[in-house]
């Protein structure tokens, strides 16, 4: 398992192509001084040693060099051994909205990345427990099964977009009714779901699941993303706003925010409902809403023992930059060798 501890440092690769730039830069300056000094011609019988290759051969054992300071900066771990520990906690599964009434942007910057920003902020704050992801529109599909990889959770997370289900409509039930086969029978874990929707539904089965979830002893927590005013829904292009969607009769449709069926979800699961406008809210309410149940002890798989890896990057890095210093641009004697070669054989010819 690799783990990368400081992630920030990334960035500095974008020197890398900082520096490919400075160089042809200094390239093109160099060629035009010498142009305006001599011939082409001239300039390689005064210069017969000058290697084009060697200054490109620099500059690529620059980069690599550059390249695994950062790595080394950023501080590679690799788990080496896995082994079973034992956590407390509560199994919670994230439902997200994807249907395409989560692009309207009546919540800046819009529904479905308010949600996605909600999530990411919950899961910021939890402890021991473990977690799952739900998408669902017209159908409701597994994003991410029950875990304690919160780096994975938030990469998931991230890939979620209002395309990635074809099926469209807003089927909460069946994101209820999959959530119900979610949890891990084996270890009796206290079961929460969290469903963030704009509370549109097009099944009519909301009510029925919602009871089959409770029998199931899950508590399902409802976020509502959007406002009652509500927002036209658009239809972008590259990121750029095209048209918006149309009705069988032309006219602009506006998606409001339905709360009723997201009480009626909280309220039949003995859940609560929480208004998703304000992030920091929001995750105070979740997070005191989760001290009140009862954690309760589970086993889960983490990788240990984990080795930082930096000295081998640093290492390479030092021995590169050290090439670098004492690798000549001029030709060296085996090619000075061939090209008299060369000549020798052009004016026997």
């Amino acid at each position: 398992m690799l783990i990368l501890e400081e992630k920030i440092y990334l960035w500095l690769l974008l020197l890398l192509p900082v520096v490919i730039l400075l160089y042809l830069i200094l390239r093109i300056w160099q060629r035009r001084a010498r142009s305006r000094f001599a011939k082409p011609a001239l300039l390689n019988y005064l210069s017969p040693n000058r290697s084009r290759f060697k200054p490109v051969l620099k500059l690529i054992i620059l980069l690599i060099a550059l390249a695994g300071i950062v790595i080394g900066l950023v501080n590679p771990k690799i788990g080496s051994e896995l082994e079973t520990v034992k956590r407390e906690g509560v199994d919670i599964v994230f439902a997200i909205d994807v249907s395409k009434s989560m692009d309207a942007e009546d919540i800046a910057p819009n529904r479905l990345e308010k949600s996605k920003q909600l999530v990411r902020q919950i899961i910021g704050n939890l402890g021991s427990d473990r977690v799952g992801i739900i998408a669902y529109a017209g159908s409701a599909f597994p994003q991410l099964p029950i875990t304690t990889d919160y780096g994975s959770a938030k990469m998931f997370l991230q890939s979620l977009n209002t395309n990635m289900i074809s099926s469209q409509g807003t089927a909460i039930g069946d994101a209820i009714k999959l959530a119900t086969d979610f949890f891990d029978d084996d270890q009796k874990t206290n079961r929460v779901m969290f469903i963030l929707s704009d509370g549109e539904d097009h099944e009519g089965n909301v009510e029925d699941m919602a009871q089959k979830a409770k029998e199931a002893g899950i508590k399902i927590f409802t976020i509502g993303v959007g406002t009652p005013k509500g927002g036209p829904i658009p239809i972008k292009r590259n990121g750029v706003v095209q048209n918006y969607k149309k009705d069988r009769q032309g006219e602009t449709v506006i998606t409001k925010l339905e709360t009723e069926s997201l009480k009626q979800i909280a309220r039949t699961t003995n859940g609560d409902y929480f208004d998703g406008k304000v992030t920091g809210t929001v995750t105070e309410q979740v997070k005191e809403a989760l001290l009140n149940i009862e954690k309760t002890e589970f086993e889960a798989k983490q990788y240990a023992d984990y080795e930082s890896q930096f000295q081998w990057f640093v290492g390479l890095a030092v021995f590169l930059l050290f090439l670098d210093i004492f690798l000549l641009e001029r030709k060296t004697g085996w090619v000075k060798k061939l090209n008299l070669f060369n000549e020798k054989r052009k004016r026997e010819e």
